[in-house]
């Protein structure tokens, strides 16, 4: 038996006006109290509507409820309609993403914005099943004037939370709302068990994808040649592990490492629709990545030639800058400027992947080798001092054919230190070098200078510059 609209009203009144009196539900006067703080003015307030069409379509194709719409329509639509209710899907935020129901009963709940794209959380609205459902966690039932606001007193509403069977998160709720005149007393059970077929739904599909990943992954095990590791779902729950009870059902995958029970640092690597982890043993040497770009690109992985195209020459590049890692964004500002797509940066990387392995890392990306380059070799020499070292290892231009911004900029920068350098220190050796490589006059101009006449370079070094000076 409902409850009188009229005493509810007359309660409400004096609860709100401060006073406690038997006979109002705790968990009403709670969500009065939490609504009233978030300023929800009774008499003068309706739910705001903050996605537009495109935005709820956009957001339904992406919300795993989508998938459990077909059972929710199955038990519901026929009773809602029966009783002239309609039947609500909210998401976390008690935004709606689905409303339906016999086009009268649409019509009615469209008039109070009981509508797609409307907010219906308690800090939007006030007291209603969908937002205190989210509020408390767990099923409710908000009859007239149990509304914080006036202008639902005619309604009556039953929502219950469905929570991610994966992560045990709440994801949305599942309403049936009507006019007062028309509720049904089956609702209660019935939306709180639609709620449960919901969670059942997405827990049948979670097996399912489980099942995929450890299909697809299972070759990452096997790759590991008996190192430790486990293949984890994008979550980060344990679905294989080697050896068995390595981890715990479930690890953090929000950093790019992951420190076990026992001490040992893990490493996360992305594949497939999940995770790799991988837990190097101790000792094991790393992998040498030999990158080879001053005037070309070349490079090797543990002394096998690698063929790089000059995009994937530039990723190398930008992530030996920044050992720590870079996202998919940040590469795509690096490699393209602020035209940069992190889809493109993303599909080269995945390429590039296919011939490195494991030495490349996900979240960030990154190297997880012992990187030698040529071009590094020169940065560092220079940061220690030692002109004549870096001159040395100087061949030509940092992949003299890229526009890279990163490329070109460590080019630019590479290249103008290494020429103060030279000219500050007037060291024949070094400036010999740089000059043979750079062209430069003012450098082949100093070495012509320095040289004495019976050294066979200063007629070279004049030669090559008479050729410049043309």
């Amino acid at each position: 038996m409902q409850p009188d609209p009229r005493r509810l009203a007359h309660l409400r009144e004096v609860v709100l006006s401060g006073e406690r009196v038997r006979g109002t539900r705790e968990l009403i006067v709670q969500s009065w109290r939490r609504s009233l703080a978030a300023r929800i003015d009774p008499d003068r307030h309706e739910a705001p509507v903050v996605l537009g069409p495109d935005e709820v379509a956009e957001r339904r194709a992406a919300h795993p409820l989508a998938a459990a719409l077909p059972v929710l329509r199955e038990t519901l639509l026929g009773i809602a309609d029966e009783a002239q209710h309609v039947m609500i899907v909210t998401d976390a935020d008690g935004t709606v993403l689905w409303c339906e129901g016999s086009r009268s009963v649409r019509g009615l709940a469209e008039r109070v914005r009981l509508t797609e794209g409307a907010c219906w959380a308690e800090d939007a609205i006030g007291t209603n099943a969908m937002g205190t459902a989210l509020a408390v966690g767990g099923p409710v039932t908000v009859h007239s004037a149990e509304h914080l606001v006036r202008t639902y007193h005619g309604w009556t509403c039953t929502a219950s939370p469905v929570r991610d069977p994966d992560t045990g998160r709440t994801i949305g709720v599942v309403d049936v709302s009507g006019p007062l005149t028309s509720t049904h007393p089956a609702l209660v059970a019935l939306v709180s068990a639609a709620a449960r077929l919901a969670e059942g739904r997405l827990r049948a599909g979670l097996a399912a994808r489980d099942e995929r990943l450890r299909s697809v992954s299972a070759r990452h095990l096997i790759g590991l040649r008996g190192e430790p590791g486990a293949v984890l779902d994008p979550s980060g729950r344990v679905l294989a592990a080697e050896p068995h009870g390595l981890l715990t059902s479930r690890v953090d995958v929000s950093g790019g490492s992951v420190r076990l029970a026992d001490g040992r640092e893990a490493v996360l690597e992305q594949v497939d629709e999940g995770y790799l982890l991988r837990v190097p043993r101790p000792g094991v040497r790393r992998p040498v990545l030999a990158l080879r770009f001053l005037g070309d690109a070349k490079g090797s992985l543990d002394g096998r030639p690698l063929p790089l195209s000059l995009r994937h020459a530039e990723l190398l590049t930008a992530l030996a800058l920044h050992p720590r890692g870079l996202t998919a964004e940040r590469l795509a500002l690096h490699l393209y400027g602020e035209r940069g797509n992190p889809t493109t940066v993303r599909a080269e990387l995945h390429r590039l992947r296919a011939q490195l392995g494991a030495v490349l890392l996900t979240r960030p990306y990154r190297l997880s080798a012992d990187v030698r380059g040529d071009f590094l070799a020169v940065r560092d020499a220079l940061c220690a001092g030692e002109v004549g070292a870096a001159a040395a290892a100087y061949r030509g231009e940092l992949l003299p054919r890229s526009e890279a911004p990163v490329v070109r900029e460590e080019r630019e920068d590479l290249s103008a230190a290494l020429r103060r350098g030279v000219l500050d220190r007037g060291d024949v050796e070094a400036l010999w070098a740089f000059g043979l490589v750079a062209e430069d006059v003012t450098v082949l101009e100093r070495l012509v200078a320095l040289l004495p006449r019976t050294d066979p370079r200063r007629e070279v070094a004049a030669a090559r510059l008479r050729r410049a000076l043309i």
